[in-house]
């Protein structure tokens, strides 16, 4: 399974990004070995995240993601739905097009 996630760092920007084992990046973006962006904004906290079942789609949802305005990144995370994986939202088209 594939992941897009968004992590919320300390100073309350949101970073996205995609990956196959949520808790490992959590951890390693904690440990400061993660994305360079969020080493200087340490710690950070899972804020989103989005299931797929291949690399290109959740890559995809990445890309997206990045383009979208703060305050539309927050809707998502306050709209979030659960699905039967913890701390994952299973994607669906409606979702799509945020």
């Amino acid at each position: 399974m594939y992941y897009t996630y968004m992590m919320r760092c300390a100073d309350d920007s949101l970073y996205v990004g995609y990956t196959v084992d949520l808790e490992k990046r959590l951890k390693t973006h904690n440990a400061g070995k993660g994305a360079k962006y969020t080493r200087s904004r340490l710690p950070v906290t899972l804020a989103y995240a989005e299931c797929f079942d291949n690399q290109h789609d959740a890559m995809a949802r990445e890309a997206r993601l990045k383009q979208l305005k703060h305050q539309d990144k927050e809707k998502l995370i306050a709209n979030q739905n659960h699905g039967n994986h913890p701390g994952c939202f299973f994607a669906n088209e409606d979702h799509m097009n945020i």
